[in-house]
């Protein structure tokens, strides 16, 4: 017993202490997040520990205009960002000095509004004498799953949905990923956004859809489940997408009165079967026992329902991040931040916005 006490204690010695006995100091990453219309700064210890998450949202803001307009964005970016920052450094009670390294998405994004946040990284970096880490969207919204499940490491496969995109992939490694399903037309979340402006619920359109869906039949209408043949872990969703129009077109030409709620959960109960399905399909057949979501679309209550459901049934962990980490924030973007850096990731004075920049890319 006394053999085992022991050796626990010099295992927990070892993991607080350095190769020369001395203690290991903590790595503060420094998060940037501008991509879209939130404005964000984050300050994340050791990888998994969210010292504080600063969101400012631009919501309300475009609202009006049923969309996010790039140029407001980027000039509210510019009026936000110094704010959101001093406010992150506060929130974690430390400076700028103890930060260890800044880490900023780059891409993909709207390319003002990316260019506000490497402009402001980089020159927090050079003024801060401070490492710069640029930060894959994507792999942000991924990297958010390590916040609160800590138990949570590669290998394992996510299911990546948002209103630009919809991947399925296997995480090998802290930013290595294969992807092994992709839509073939529209992202989920771009479908939930024009469906919802079609029948009148506006923008965002993600959250109307869900909170509609709630007081409505799933089965009132059935809209198709598109498969691609050869490849069973692609989606498509321009398919529902017209379905779902073309009913809505086809009810005010003959004056039929459309439940939006029935609506609303039947086009959720097709989309989330066909994510589900995919997702579930593919951790089953590549044998893992563990599936993560991420992405805006993944604080969707009925997709994280059946998710459960379904992995429960075929004896496999899910995980998912809280809402809040589930639309873009800069906590993640520092907890990939820290896995670049420990990697030893850095990136130079050019580093550059690439609106475009795709999955696996560096």
């Amino acid at each position: 017993m006394e053999d085992t006490e022991n050796t626990e204690k010099e295992k927990k010695e070892r993991e607080t202490t350095g190769e020369a006995g001395t203690e290991k100091k903590d790595v503060l990453i420094l998060g940037i997040e501008s991509s879209c219309d939130e404005t964000a700064a984050s300050v994340v210890r050791n990888g998994r520990e969210v010292l504080s998450n600063v969101i400012s949202s631009q919501i309300a803001l475009h609202t009006q205009f049923g969309g996010v307009v790039p140029e407001i964005a980027s000039r509210k970016h510019i009026e936000k960002i110094n704010q959101v920052i001093e406010q992150a450094l506060s929130d974690a009670n430390v400076t700028l000095d103890d930060i260890t390294a800044i880490a900023v998405t780059y891409g993909p994004g709207l390319v003002g509004a990316l260019l506000v946040g490497v402009a402001e990284a980089k020159a927090i970096a050079y003024a801060a004498k401070k490492p710069l880490v640029g930060v894959h969207h994507i792999e942000g919204h991924v990297s958010a799953n390590y916040i609160e499940n800590l138990d949570l490491e590669p290998p394992f496969v996510c299911l990546i949905v948002s209103g630009g995109h919809t991947h399925l992939v296997i995480v090998k490694d802290y930013g290595e990923f294969e992807i092994i399903g992709r839509t073939r037309d529209d992202a989920a979340g771009e479908a939930f956004d024009k469906v919802a402006r079609a029948v009148g619920l506006g923008y965002p359109g993600g959250p109307k859809v869900d909170k509609a869906a709630k007081d409505g039949n799933p089965h009132a209408m059935e809209f198709p489940r598109a498969k691609v043949e050869g490849c069973p872990y692609d989606f498509s969703f321009s398919g529902i997408k017209s379905a779902v129009l073309n009913y809505i077109n086809k009810a005010k030409m003959t004056g039929e009165e459309i439940c939006v709620p029935d609506l609303a959960a039947s086009f959720q109960n097709a989309v989330v079967e066909a994510l589900v399905s995919r997702a579930v399909l593919a951790a089953k057949n590549y044998g893992y026992d563990r599936l993560a979501i991420a992405g805006g679309v993944a604080s969707n209550s009925a997709l994280r329902t059946a998710m459960q459901k379904a992995c429960d049934k075929a004896g496999i962990h899910f995980y998912h991040p809280s809402p809040i980490f589930c639309t873009d924030n800069a906590a993640m973007i520092g907890v990939a931040g820290y896995y670049e850096y420990m990697k030893g990731t850095r990136h130079g004075w050019d580093l550059n916005a690439i609106p475009n920049l795709k999955l696996g890319e560096r």
